[in-house]
């Protein structure tokens, strides 16, 4: 149990994710009218007062089904109960008790923990009188709340705090890598945060399209301390077609957007598709670091050659960029995952390199020496001095007398001979020619 973690549970549809949202003032969870969208659990941090403490969002509780989804939910409810502090049972004034608001009730009690009854939607005079019918719950206090118009959750919050061991809120910013688990439905990204973290975090199923949300987990084992982020996977645009699925890939991109580094996991059951140059060009034009994996090895028939061909296959396909580290994993069976860890943290620091400018132009007047650019029209090119960009992702810039009479075929050239001479493996690199 965490002292300082507070779990939102209660039946499909009652308003958990948008109450979740308001109380982290952020729209982390995908929010729906369609019942069973939030399947995972979600990890936020509410500050309130000067004092900061972790809370869980869950799931639609269901009982009696025998659906895949609603089973695994109900283990992820469970999971959260026990990891929390303080349960917030969340109901619906518009509806009243229902049979699944009495099981959900009857199984808190069990848990022996402190449980606060939220009821949500409360936004006039006879909703409030209508909402001390969940008295009848027989577990204590009633707080009335609208999660959607925020009304409420400032004396909810005030009813938490005393209850649990929040903590300080602290001012440095957090300089953990960020790592995002990036690729097509159904490839393993849930099956492989699971195995790196040791327990069944995310709901795994055969079924494509199983995660919806961007889900975050702390890491830190094995001398390894980052943020990682499963995502739903990215299908091609004509082929999503429900609300849901567009706000779980617009999370996902979002998420591409935020990532120091992004795992792009490739089935190694079938060819390498367009989509996964699709997710591939996405992460470049983002300019994050990216590590591909080629993940269900085990099933492939193999021998010496196998994974050479597999490789050049890739860089023939992802071409011009093409110093990118390839693994070849496999998720269930945990095979080279510690591998996949370092081979991450070596692209993050790669991304983070800085280039001494002395050194820089040493290497590239070599290069300009021995390969000058072409003669256009007549006119000589002259780059006369290089030097590396204040950014976050690498980028350089390269003076000369004519920028844009230079081609994009010398510009790969200089590329290829920064990455022959610095350490950029698995980062995309920018380079500007500006008139000296």
């Amino acid at each position: 149990m965490l002292k300082d973690t507070v779990a939102i549970v209660g039946r499909p549809n009652v308003g958990k994710s948008t109450l979740f949202n308001r109380l982290i003032e952020s729209r982390k969870a995908i929010v729906d009218e369609t019942s069973g969208v939030t399947r995972d659990r979600h990890y936020g941090q509410v500050e309130w007062e000067g004092q900061v403490f972790n809370i869980i969002d869950t799931g639609g509780y269901v009982v009696h089904s025998d659906d895949v989804y609603e089973s695994a939910i109900r283990q992820q409810v469970a999971i959260a109960i026990e990891e929390s502090a303080l349960i917030l049972l969340v109901v619906d004034v518009t509806s009243g008790i229902t049979d699944l608001d009495e099981a959900v009730a009857d199984m808190l009690r069990k848990t022996q923990k402190q449980v606060l009854v939220v009821v949500n939607k409360v936004d006039n005079l006879q909703r409030r009188y209508d909402a001390t019918e969940f008295y009848g719950l027989g577990l204590g206090e009633i707080y009335c709340i609208s999660s959607l118009h925020g009304s409420g959750t400032g004396d909810l919050l005030d009813q938490i705090i005393p209850l649990i061991q929040p903590h300080e809120v602290s001012r440095e910013e957090e300089k953990v890598p960020r790592y995002t688990v990036v690729g097509r439905p159904n490839v393993g990204k849930s099956s492989l945060i699971n195995s790196l973290i040791g327990e069944d975090r995310n709901i795994v199923t055969p079924q494509a399209g199983t995660t919806r949300d961007s889900t975050f987990s702390r890491y830190t084992k094995f001398n390894h301390e980052f943020i990682l982020v499963d995502t739903a996977g990215l299908r091609k645009k004509g082929k999503v077609h429900e609300d849901v699925e567009f706000y779980s890939v617009m999370r996902a991109i979002r998420s591409i957007e935020q990532a120091d580094v992004c795992l792009l996991m490739i089935d190694a059951t079938q060819d390498l598709e367009s989509q996964d140059l699709n997710i591939f060009g996405l992460i470049q034009k983002n300019k994050r670091g990216v590590v591909l994996l080629v993940n269900k090895w085990d099933l492939i028939e193999k021998d010496s050659r196998t994974a050479n061909e597999y490789t050049q296959l890739i860089k023939n396909k992802i071409s011009p960029f093409v110093d990118v580290p390839i693994l070849f994993i496999s998720a269930i069976y945990k095979q080279r995952l510690l591998k996949v860890l370092d081979t991450a943290w070596q692209v993050y620091q790669n991304r983070k390199r800085r280039v001494s400018t002395a050194k820089l132009n040493r290497i590239i007047q070599q290069a300009v020496d021995q390969n000058p650019p072409p003669a256009v029209g007549g006119r000589y090119i002259q780059i006369k001095y290089a030097t590396q960009l204040h950014t976050y992702a690498p980028a350089f810039a390269f003076f000369c007398n004519y920028p844009q009479a230079i081609k994009d075929p010398y510009k790969r050239y200089l590329e290829n001979v920064l990455r022959k001479n610095f350490d950029f493996k698995g980062v995309p690199i920018q380079i500007y020619f500006r008139k000296k």
